[in-house]
């Protein structure tokens, strides 16, 4: 799915240095290379503050902490995602409230938000699924309107510019009042290891959100709130520093392969290839189908035969998982999202993709027989 090793080897000269220079510097923790990449990250993300932490689920606990969330607060999220994005809401004791999500974009379904707010809900979290942004402009609208907090999930689309109504671009992770990523190694952005940021454009909850992630304290042994361990190794902003100035041109590649799926794929009839929308970019962290009159499962089993390695992203929405399952919200409670479950496969999309290769998944997929 990800050709990480062909990846290193194109910068590889870059990253070994970079490597090199913490290596003889020792400064393993909070070496200086942390707040140069922050910094960089900053300018690459008009200029909002950047908190390197250690990885994205941490991100979505130190944001929500920092936001002095309290026990019973309800936090509206999307139902098709990832469990990290309802898992740090359950740890703090918050209440997930679940929103079906748009059968075109994959995004929350703005249209079913408001009808979840209650006296209780404190937050949304978009979450900007498989690398465009979700429908911003309204989801900002009601939380202004229900003075709710707009914590966007970024994981997924980092570098990703949303256009609202009056021609302003944003970039993803810079609209609401916290946003936060991951630099999983598989990510458009990704380090050799674990690693994660949180955005604001808030100077004071930037300086609250460093104290959380650094065990409360912003002077060493001075500890005035509870906090955390969340810390980037210096060893990975390093190599993020590098992989930064190429993060641009990862999402150009990605969307020459998009591209090219989607100009093969157009005419097979069991395939529906990704919807893009008119107000975001995508920066297209995964290339999702949907499948039509067909069993999904089986088509992914075949490609596997074929030596085409696919992923189901999600195969059990959050709502029927043992560990999120509440009264009331059976099967049949969010049907776009349980449709999706039974439908959805991403095929590979990276930046070392040849042609030959793209030609070969096109045509083993045309040739699959229902």
């Amino acid at each position: 799915m990800v050709d990480l090793q062909g990846q290193y080897l194109r910068i590889k000269e870059e990253i070994d240095a970079a490597i090199q220079e913490v290596l003889m510097s020792t400064a393993f923790i909070q070496g200086p290379q942390v707040k140069s990449f922050a910094d960089a990250l900053s300018k690459y993300n008009q200029g909002v503050n950047v908190i390197p932490c250690a990885n994205g689920t941490d991100a979505l606990q130190i944001a929500m902490m920092a936001l002095d969330l309290k026990l019973g607060d309800e936090v509206i999220l999307p139902v098709h995602t990832y469990v990290a994005t309802a898992e740090v809401i359950a740890l703090l004791g918050l209440s997930p409230v679940f929103v079906d999500v748009d059968m075109k974009t994959f995004n929350i379904d703005v249209n079913q938000i408001e009808s979840k707010i209650t006296k209780k809900t404190k937050a949304i979290v978009p979450v900007h699924l498989y690398g465009q942004c979700a429908d911003m402009e309204p989801i900002m609208k009601m939380a202004e309107k229900n003075n709710l907090f707009v914590i966007e999930d970024l994981a997924q689309a980092l570098g990703a510019d949303y256009t609202f109504s009056n021609g302003k671009v944003k970039r993803v992770g810079t609209m609401g009042i916290i946003g936060c990523t991951s630099f999983f190694p598989s990510k458009n952005l990704g380090c050799y290891g674990d690693g994660g940021a949180i955005f604001t454009n808030d100077q004071a909850l930037a300086e609250k959100i460093k104290m959380i992630s650094s065990h409360g304290q912003k002077i060493k042994y001075q500890h005035d709130i509870v906090g955390v361990n969340s810390r980037l190794d210096t060893l990975q902003a390093a190599i993020l520093q590098v992989k930064l100035r190429y993060l641009d041109e990862y999402a150009r590649k990605r969307n020459e392969v998009a591209d090219y799926y989607d100009k093969h794929l157009a005419n097979v009839h069991f395939i529906e290839t990704p919807f893009r929308s008119l107000n975001s970019t995508h920066v297209f962290h995964q290339y999702t189908i949907k499948t039509k009159g067909i069993d999904r499962d089986r088509l992914k089993k075949y490609l596997t035969e074929k030596n085409v390695p696919s992923m189901i992203y999600y195969h059990i929405p959050l709502h029927l998982q043992k560990a999120y399952r509440q009264k009331g919200f059976e099967e049949g409670a969010f049907p776009v999202t349980e449709r999706l479950s039974k439908t959805v496969l991403s095929l590979p999309i990276h930046t070392e993709m040849t042609e030959d290769e793209l030609s070969y998944i096109c045509q083993v997929t045309k040739e699959y027989n229902a």
